[in-house]
């Protein structure tokens, strides 16, 4: 006898909105488990990765400082995803926006002015853009996947960042270590709180955040992303260009990416390192739909996720755990997330379909 899962209809909008909570909820518990079996005290284990990292006004400013980057990132990924464009490559995006800003920073070294940082935002979102433009053309042009070119793209951008800091843009007093120079001070993100890493960024994301609402909820081109998502064949029957849209939403998610990576390395970074890709890129894909999809979702959705890197850095320190917790419970996260998903949509039964049952 195997379980089977038979669709309930239209999902509840209260459950829609309670399994990213239900998931957190299970996450936890899971957490305490995993703790247990490794031999710390679940109690202790659990404050040292959820509460003492955001005990300090340091400590608020780090948590703000790693939910900027996804939230930028994730606000364009959530605005194509609701049009059924499916950008997996943000990584790479955020990559060459930081080449392309980077790189700015690097011409301009020793000659910078208060015109610099703009200019290096803009060139951020530039790279990003120029980057998603690649399987914005493929799709709309040979009908290919962007899910796989875009997510192949990651390792040319990655590779491509490597070169440049191991070669042309090594830093020649840097005693050969595979870094850029360190950035000057007009490229680099004003601090806004003396004691603290909090820059510029933070606010930035969060008219991001705004700006990603106000698209999807009181603009035109929002309506006709959402009904593209919903049932693509009213929006073909309505009339609506969906190469265009496909377009909109690759350029707009690679520029947000760009705009993040940018971000990254003239904030905390202050250089152009192969370290620059920590994973936000995917881990963005995570925030998006444990967000809904919305902005203002998502908003919380990276607090929650960034608490989860600087958790795992502080466990490490204080109880010698593995910096790989912090994978595990994104990953539990995600999978949690998925399964309740799955159950606010079907129903488990047990034993075969009604047909097969009379047949026998």
């Amino acid at each position: 006898m195997w379980p089977r899962l038979v669709p309930r209809g239209e999902a509840s909008p209260v459950m829609v909105w309670m399994t990213p909570v239900l998931a957190v909820a299970l996450t936890l518990l899971a957490g305490t488990a995993l703790f247990a079996a490794l031999g710390y005290p679940p109690g202790r284990a659990l404050h040292a990765y959820f509460v003492e990292p955001v005990s300090t006004f340091y400590g608020l400013g780090e948590l703000a400082v790693k939910a900027t980057p996804l939230t930028l990132t994730a606000v364009g990924l959530a605005i194509g995803f609701r049009a059924n464009v499916w950008n997996i490559g943000a990584e790479g995006q955020l990559v060459m926006g930081a080449v392309l800003g980077g790189g700015l920073a690097l011409a301009f070294w020793g000659e910078e002015g208060p015109w610099l940082m703009p200019a290096m935002l803009l060139a951020g979102i530039l790279g990003g853009a120029l980057w998603a433009a690649i399987p914005a053309f493929l799709r709309t042009r040979f009908n290919a996947s962007e899910i796989l070119v875009s997510l192949m793209m990651v390792y040319v951008a990655t590779l491509f960042l490597n070169w440049l800091v191991h070669g042309p843009w090594r830093d020649p007093e840097g005693f050969n270590f595979p870094q850029s120079r360190m950035f000057g001070n007009d490229a680099l993100m004003p601090v806004l709180f003396e004691g603290t890493r909090l820059h510029l960024g933070t606010p930035i994301a969060f008219a991001v955040v705004l700006g990603g609402w106000f698209l999807l909820a009181r603009t035109f081109v929002g309506f006709q992303i959402k009904v593209l998502g919903l049932t693509p064949a009213a929006a073909s029957y309505a009339g609506f260009d969906q190469r265009r849209l496909i377009w909109f939403c690759l350029l707009l998610s690679g520029g947000l990416a760009g705009l993040a990576g940018v971000i990254e390395a003239a904030g905390p970074v202050g250089q152009l390192t192969p370290a620059i890709p920590q994973g936000y890129g995917f881990t963005a894909i995570i925030v998006a739909f444990l967000g809904r999809l919305h902005p203002l979702g998502i908003l919380l959705a990276a607090l929650l996720i960034a608490l989860t890197y600087i958790g795992g850095e502080s466990a490490q320190i204080t109880l010698q755990l593995p910096i790989a917790v912090t994978g595990v419970f994104q990953g539990m996260l995600l999978f949690f997330l998925l399964a309740t998903d799955v159950l606010i949509r079907y129903r488990v039964r047990w034993g075969a379909p009604a047909g097969e049952a009379g047949r026998a």
